[in-house]
C-alpha cells in the first residue's frame, strides 16, 4: 500500500499499525513463563531419572563383586556404551540450546549472563520471543531458504535416528552373543530385542508433519519454523527427555538379566503435561498425566494418579488422560495433582503431589479497513483482522447484507457494495465456533469527482489550448482507492464575442457533432460554459450532476 498524502488517512494507518503491535505484545509474557517452566519441568525429570539410572548401575556393580555372578560382567560394558551414546547425543543437544541462546542474545560466542535477562524476578533468554534465529539456524539451509539446504534441525533429525539404532544395536550384540549365557533361548532373544525396537519413546515422528493440514516443508521445519525461542527449548528438552526415559528402560532391562534389579522409589512426582499452558474461555484443555521417573517395571495397578481429587484411569505405558473445559474469570487456575506408587516388591507406598498452573485469557480482535474507516460502493475495499490468540487458519469473517467478501487469514477485499446499502453495515469476526466481535462500519458512495478540461476546472484559458482539446473528463482527487468516474453528457453553451450565443448537447465525455464544431470555433474573447454536466461512477445506480465550468478563450 502506498503512503498517502492526506494527514488523516496517514494517521490511521500509523495508529493501526501501533495496535497490530500492541496485539503481539500482549501474548507474549504469560505464554513465554509457561514455556519456561515446561522446560525446567524436563530439566528435573531427567535428573532424577538419571539418579536413578546412577543407583541402578551401582546396584549391579556391587553385585557383579560376588564371584557366583562373574557369567554377567558381560551387560557392564552394554551398559557402559549405551550410556555413552546418551551423553554424547545430550552433549550436542546442549551445545545446540547454547548456540541458539547465544545467537539470540549478546551473540559472543559462548553462554554467559550477558545471554539472560531479569523480569519480574525470572531469569530467562534474552531472546526468548527470538523467531528469526531458530527458523534460520535450524530449518533454513545456507543460503537461507527452507528446504534449499540442511538445517541443524534436520541434521538433529538424523542425530535422533542414528543414536536410537544405535541403542537398538548395543541391546541386539548384548543378547545375540551372549544370550544362552544369560539363559535366554534364541525365541526370548528376538522378543526382547522387538519389544526394545517397538517400545523406545526415542524416535522421529516423520508422519505426522506429512499428513498434517499445513504447509510444512520438513519434520524440522514442523518441529521448530517460525518457533520463539521459548518455545524450542522445551522441546529439545522433552527430547533429551524420552532419550532418558529410553536409558533407563535399557539399562533395567539388562540388569533384570543379571538377577540384580531393585525398584528403588526415592521420589515420585506427577508430571502434568498439557496441549498448551494458555486457553481461552470456552476451549478445552488436553493434558497427559504420568509418574516422573516411570520405570517400565512399574504395572498400572500400582500407579494412583489423581487430579483434582478425580482418579484417572492409567494406560500400560503408565500414563492416564485428562482434560478440562476452561471457564470462569479471566486469569491464572491452579490444578492439584497427586500420585501414589506402589513397590511391587516390599508393598509400600510413596506419596508425593504437586500443582500446575495455567492460564485462562481472552480472545482479542481487531478489524480496520486499510484505507479509509469506511466501505465505498463500487471499488475493492482492503480489509485487515487482528486476532491475538488464535490461529490465522481458525479465523472466519462475515460480511452484512449490504457487501460480500473474499479472504483469508488476516487479508480480505470487501467488494459489491451495493446502493442499498447505504448507512451502516456489519462485518462479524469468529474462530472456533465463538464470535470474537462484531463491527459496524459506515457504507458510502465514492465522493463527486471534478469536471475538468485541459486540466483546468474554468478560467482563462489559451486559444490553441482550448481548441486542442478532445472532451470533459471526471477526476478523482484525494481518493486513495483505484476507481475511475465517466462522463455521461454535458451541454455546452457558446458566447461568442459581439454575436448571439448558440448551444449543443453532448453526449459522453468527447467532444462531437454540433459540440465539437463549437469548440473548433473558439476565439479570443469568446465565451464557453459547460453546464449539466453528468457522471457516472462505480456502484452508481444513476449519472450525478457535476455543476458547471465556464472559460474565457484568450
Amino acid at each position: 500500500m502506498s503512503i498517502p498524502k492526506e494527514p488523516r488517512q496517514l494517521m490511521i494507518n500509523i495508529m493501526y499499525l501501533v495496535l497490530m503491535a500492541l496485539l503481539a505484545l500482549n501474548v507474549s509474557a504469560e505464554v513465554m513463563d509457561a514455556f519456561q517452566t515446561l522446560d525446567k519441568g524436563n530439566q528435573n525429570s531427567i535428573a532424577t531419572v538419571d539418579e536413578q539410572i546412577g543407583e541402578t548401575v551401582t546396584s549391579l556393580n556391587d553385585l557383579l563383586e560376588d564371584k557366583s555372578k562373574a557369567k554377567y560382567r558381560v551387560l557392564q560394558p552394554a551398559i557402559t556404551s549405551i550410556r555413552q551414546e546418551v551423553q554424547s547425543f545430550n552433549d550436542y543437544v546442549n551445545g545446540l540450546r547454547d548456540t541458539l541462546i547465544d545467537v539470540s542474545g549478546n551473540n559472543d560466542g559462548e553462554v554467559n549472563e550477558g545471554d539472560y535477562a531479569e523480569s519480574h524476578g525470572v531469569v530467562a533468554p534474552k531472546g526468548k520471543k527470538n523467531k528469526d534465529v531458530t527458523t534460520r539456524l535450524l530449518v533454513q539451509g545456507p543460503k537461507g531458504q527452507v528446504g534449499e539446504g540442511l538445517g541443524e534441525g534436520e541434521r538433529l533429525k538424523e542425530r535422533i535416528a542414528a543414536t536410537r539404532q544405535r541403542l537398538v544395536d548395543i541391546y541386539s550384540e548384548l543378547l545375540n552373543e551372549h544370550g544362552e549365557a544369560l539363559d535366554l533361548n534364541q525365541q526370548e532373544v528376538q522378543a526382547r530385542i522387538q519389544s526394545v525396537a517397538e517400545n523406545m519413546p526415542f524416535k522421529v515422528d516423520d508422519e505426522t508433519w506429512r499428513t498434517s493440514n499445513n504447509k510444512k516443508v520438513s519434520w524440522a521445519d514442523y518441529k521448530f519454523g517460525h518457533m520463539p525461542l521459548a518455545a524450542v527449548l522445551p522441546l529439545m528438552s522433552q527430547i533429551q527427555s524420552d532419550l532418558k526415559v529410553s536409558e533407563a528402560n535399557l539399562v533395567n532391562d539388562i540388569v533384570q538379566m543379571a538377577g540384580g534389579k531393585q525398584i528403588v522409589f526415592d521420589k515420585f512426582f506427577p508430571v502434568f503435561q498439557a496441549d498448551k499452558s494458555y486457553v481461552i474461555g470456552g476451549e478445552r484443555l488436553n493434558a497427559v498425566v504420568s509418574v516422573g521417573s516411570y520405570s517400565s517395571s512399574l504395572q498400572p495397578e500400582n500407579i494412583d494418579l489423581r487430579v483434582n481429587g478425580q482418579r484417572l484411569n492409567i494406560k500400560p505405558d503408565g500414563t492416564a488422560d485428562f482434560s478440562l473445559t476452561a471457564s470462569g474469570s479471566p486469569g491464572p487456575k491452579t490444578i492439584q495433582t497427586s500420585v501414589a506408587v506402589t513397590n511391587p516388591l516390599t508393598g509400600e507406598v510413596t506419596r508425593e503431589s504437586g500443582t500446575f498452573t495455567y492460564e485462562i485469557g481472552t480472545r482479542s480482535v481487531a478489524v480496520s479497513a486499510d484505507k479509509m474507516n469506511v466501505f465505498y460502493m463500487g471499488v475493492d475495499n482492503p480489509l485487515t483482522v487482528a486476532a491475538a490468540g488464535v490461529a490465522s487458519n481458525d479465523v472466519r469473517v462475515s460480511f452484512g447484507d449490504a457487501i460480500t467478501g473474499t479472504g483469508s487469514g488476516n487479508s480480505y477485499v470487501v467488494k459489491g457494495v451495493r446502493p442499498t446499502g447505504v448507512g451502516t453495515t456489519n462485518v462479524t469476526v469468529t474462530a472456533g465456533g465463538q464470535t470474537l466481535g462484531t463491527f459496524p462500519f459506515r457504507v458510502k458512495p465514492i465522493p463527486d469527482p471534478v469536471p475538468t478540461m485541459g486540466g483546468q476546472q474554468g478560467g482563462d484559458i489559451a486559444n490553441s489550448t482550448f481548441r486542442a482539446q478532445k472532451g470533459v473528463f471526471a477526476e478523482l482527487k484525494n481518493f486513495d482507492f483505484d476507481a475511475r468516474c465517466n462522463i455521461a453528457g454535458f451541454n455546452i453553451l457558446y458566447i461568442p464575442a459581439r454575436e448571439d450565443a448558440l448551444v449543443a448537447t453532448n453526449a459522453g465525455s468527447g467532444f462531437s457533432g454540433q459540440a465539437a464544431a463549437l469548440v473548433g470555433r473558439a476565439k479570443p474573447g469568446d465565451n464557453y460554459t459547460f453546464k449539466n454536466i453528468k457522471a457516472k461512477c462505480p456502484g452508481d445506480a444513476a449519472a450525478r450532476d457535476l455543476g458547471t465550468m465556464s472559460f474565457t478563450i484568450r
